[in-house]
């Protein structure tokens, strides 16, 4: 906690460490009230180190019970020991360091280094939370080779694992045994597992492409055995991919992945020992939704593509936390891609950029995917390092092609295969075998922002001659006032009447090979540029941004007309879907000015002709949803001021007007695409649900018949996904049932943990009734556990970030809870508070509720012991953006 204002951390001080470690060797003692740890450091002077550099160590909350160098144990005058650091002075140029010290688990509550999960021993190091295990120089380009003793009881502890393949175990006295695992690839300390506990396995093997059988182990509590096998299958189809598309192959004789209900995070890639949130790995008709396979398919592959991209070559700081998380996101949405749509994957990608990384990007805490700086680095795993950093590394295979890109990740892993490297790392593998400049290109990485292309165009009828005229810009940012411009590959088409148009540009001459060409991607690398396109019959509409080539907004002056030409007749699925995006927004910001306009007769022309089709129904599902409020906000919020209200009631709005223009057909559709044959998370199953669903909604949407509908399909329901549709849509219409509805789900699900979040967010998102009182009362029910960062995100969560209407209720009460909340968990979890923040910090966007909401920020800012966190959140929030 905060004593005096948190140090900030600069890239630009970085320093190698002045030793290093090559072998660790560590010895727990597992105990229900404490846990000893026996470390054993082999520790060797690095070449450009002064010969009096002292060994540096970092520890948090550990109590120092031995310490000695080559068995000579040393007294308290020998080191210097800080609150988090122990400074040894007089040290050989190699030797060995052992210590011993006394943690206690059960009273960890940060969920960070070795704690207690129900009874579990388990543990979260990334980013620094091995240094609350024992004292160790816990920075990611201190790479080790480890051995790992664990002892414990038998009873309690069946079950005890570490990195690596077990070499080791015996029965020990008084009711205990050992396990010995060993890792002989070395890691950095963030990488260290431990889990022990009363675990059942779910087992199955894999033979890679040499040969070689791998054992495959989930282990879960023993009522969670029957939910394992989608993760299984994913985990076997990822590490199939894996080797075809990367030709990346596993390198132990065993894989294991443990569930963990108290966690952080989504799931960590710990080597050879992932450890996963219950509800990134656990799944089952009644318990999960499509939506929730989907991510459980994506998050079991990202973990396992981490062992090349963040295991085998990791980031030498952490301001490089992109090099593995952005190249990784990139590898785990190209395998969703393969495995599913390529067109969805965009879309939903695209979703999340707009919805909430642009969002970042124009917030206090905006940073590059690599940052210059930051106090706690927790606070920087973001939408910015992952996803932003996906899409650059998209770009590179945009520009370099599949080809070369493949060639320059083959070159990176063997190159730096045991090295902790750098973002420049990774692009200098990638120009290297291009033969590509990319000094350009690396802006990317350092300049914060989310760039904008200002379109627009001219038209020579009598010569046929086409002219895109493109402005890039980026807007200031935190410490960024001035922007440089930025390669941005622009992926685009021209269309006519009958479909796509042929592109030739201007001064090109034809390529017989590509001469019908009807998509190309534009390089826009210069402030301002002009691209022109001849020889055509007619005056184009153009196609922007297809597939979201680049993460950037584009500003060109549509009309309805052409954008209803884009929805009926491009053959981008992405361009499509970002049309019939646009042409609702287009209504919804008239509907705002103007609440009594009818609806407009190009968007109902539009609607109708989606749901006449017989194409995807999953595109078409998309396609038919209105922009979520959150959407909204961020496009409102883009050109001014956010009315949270407005936003509201134009949305409301227009869902009726729509429901009503369709009346009946939405009924039809619902009966003619619901899945009436046994659960599959296929993603044909899924496509046709989630079309049926959206026509549910609308058709409850427009009376007492619909209601109905919507009650009959609660009931007969033979899976979450629309069983939680149903029970969303009667909450939310605050319908005559929904009580019962409500009861009756948590009757059928109340041993289920992950079920019980969904019902608790269903009630936290609810816009209708007393909203606060309903919170509060969420929060002291027997379901609820103030310490489980789920039950946490799922009702404070889903009240602040998606409950707008009431979370910015007038008299500042939504913001008060979530000040309260935050301030609880400062001391007890600062990484889920500081987290908690993000809707707070945008307070000066909303001119109606901005100064209650800086004033919670200042209430907070005011706190004694404020954890570094927090504290960052709320300062920077707070400061002057100028």
């Amino acid at each position: 906690m905060r004593d005096a204002q948190p140090r900030t951390i600069f890239l630009k001080d970085y320093e190698a460490p002045a030793y290093g470690i090559s072998h660790t060797a560590l010895h727990f003692e597992l105990f229900d009230d404490h846990t000893l740890v026996h470390a054993e450091l082999r520790f060797e002077r690095n070449a450009k180190a002064p010969a009096d550099a002292a060994l540096e160590l970092n520890g948090v909350d550990l109590e120092l019970l031995k310490l000695a160098i080559d068995g000579q144990e040393l007294d308290s005058e020998a080191y210097a020991l800080g609150d988090e650091t122990l400074r040894i002075a007089n040290v050989p140029a190699q030797g060995v360091l052992t210590s011993t010290v006394r943690l206690r688990p059960q009273d960890n509550t940060s969920l960070e280094g070795l704690y207690r999960s129900r009874g579990l021993f388990c543990t979260q190091c990334e980013a620094e939370g091995f240094r609350k295990i024992t004292w160790f120089p816990d920075r990611p380009d201190v790479m080790s080779t480890y051995r790992v003793t664990i002892d414990g009881d038998r009873d309690a502890c069946p079950e005890m694992l570490s990195n690596g393949n077990p070499v080791g175990c015996e029965e020990l006295s008084d009711g205990r045994h050992r396990t010995v695992w060993e890792d002989p690839f070395p890691k950095p300390s963030y990488l260290f597992a431990l889990v022990a506990g009363q675990l059942e396995r779910f087992t199955d093997s894999f033979t890679t492409a040499s040969g070689k059988t791998v054992e495959l182990v989930i282990l879960v509590e023993p009522k969670d055995l029957d939910k394992c096998d989608h993760a299984m299958d994913s985990l076997k189809r990822a590490m199939r991919w894996d080797e075809e598309r990367f030709g990346r192959e596993y390198d132990l004789d065993v894989f294991h992945v443990v569930a963990v209900d108290d966690f952080n995070m989504g799931a960590m890639e710990n080597k050879g020992l992932n450890v996963f949130n219950t509800s990134c790995v656990l799944a089952a008709p009644d318990t999960t939704t499509d939506l929730g396979y989907q991510r459980i398919e994506a998050i079991v592959a990202h973990e396992y593509f981490h062992n090349w991209s963040g295991n085998r070559v990791t980031c030498r700081d952490w301001f490089q936390l992109s090099l593995k998380e952005g190249f990784t996101v990139f590898r785990d949405a190209e395998f969703s891609a393969d495995m599913g749509s390529r067109a969805l994957k965009r879309v939903e990608d695209a979703g999340v950029m707009r919805t909430m990384q642009f969002a970042e990007d124009a917030g206090p805490m905006a940073h590059p995917v690599r940052p210059a700086s930051f106090i706690e680095i927790s606070n920087f795993y973001t939408l910015t390092v992952y996803e932003k950093g996906a899409e650059v590394v998209r770009m590179l295979h945009t520009l370099l092609g599949e080809r070369d890109f493949r060639r320059g990740c083959d070159l990176y892993f063997e190159r730096h295969d045991g090295q902790a490297v750098t973002c420049d790392d990774f692009v200098n593998a990638m120009a290297e075998v291009s033969g590509e400049d990319l000094t350009q290109f690396r802006r990317w990485y350092s300049q914060a922002g989310t760039p904008e292309l200002t379109i627009r165009d001219d038209w020579d009828e009598a010569a046929g001659q086409y002219r895109l005229h493109v402005r890039q810009s980026t807007p200031p940012t935190p410490g960024q006032d001035e922007k440089e411009p930025l390669v941005i590959p622009l992926a685009m088409g021209l269309l006519g009447d009958a479909g796509n148009l042929r592109l030739e540009l201007e001064g090109e001459s034809p390529d017989p090979e590509t001469a019908d060409n009807t998509h190309r991607v534009l390089i826009v690398d210069q402030a301002e540029q002009s691209f022109v396109f001849t020889g055509l019959p007619e005056r184009p509409i153009p196609s922007l941004l297809r597939g979201f080539s680049a993460p950037v907004r584009v500003d060109y002056p549509y009309t309805r007309q052409q954008l209803l030409g884009l929805v009926s007749r491009d053959d981008d699925g992405f361009a499509r879907w970002d049309a019939m995006q646009k042409l609702m927004v287009a209504v919804l910001e008239e509907l705002q000015e103007t609440p009594d306009a009818p609806l407009d007769p190009l968007l109902a022309e539009a609607v109708s002709a989606i749901v006449a089709q017989a194409t995807d129904p999953a595109i078409r599902a998309d396609m038919l949803r209105l922009p979520s409020e959150t959407t909204l906000a961020e496009l409102a919020s883009h050109h001014g001021a956010i009315d949270v209200h407005g936003i509201h009631r134009a949305r409301e709005g227009l869902r009726q007007r729509l429901a009503q223009h369709l009346g009946e057909r939405w009924r039809e559709l619902y009966a003619a695409v619901r899945v009436t044959e046994s659960y599959e998370a296929s993603g044909e199953q899924i496509g046709r649900r989630a079309l049926a669903n959206v026509a549910l909604d609308y058709y409850a949407t427009s009376g007492e018949q619909g209601l109905a509908l919507a009650n009959e399909a609660y009931y007969s329901a033979d899976n979450l996904t629309d069983r939680l549709v149903a029970l969303r849509i009667m909450v939310r219409e605050d319908a005559t049932g929904a009580e019962a509805l409500l009861q009756d789900f948590y009757t059928r699900f109340g041993n289920e943990t992950l079920a019980v979040n969904h019902w608790l967010q269903v009630q936290a998102e609810a816009t209708s009734g007393d909203a606060i009182d309903r919170i509060r009362q969420l929060m002291s029910h027997e379901a609820y556990d103030a310490r489980n960062p789920n039950k946490i995100r799922a009702v404070v969560g889903g009240f602040s970030n998606i409950n707008a209407v009431n979370f910015h209720r007038e008299d500042g009460a939504g913001y008060a809870l979530l000040a309260d909340v935050v301030e609880e968990l400062n001391e007890r979890n600062p990484q889920i508070a500081s987290r908690l923040l993000t809707p707070l910090t945008r307070w000066r966007k909303f001119p109606a509720g901005g100064a209650m909401m800086r004033a919670e920020l200042e209430r907070l800012a005011a706190l004694p012991s404020l954890s570094p966190d927090v504290y960052e959140v709320v300062s920077k929030s707070l400061a002057d953006p100028t």
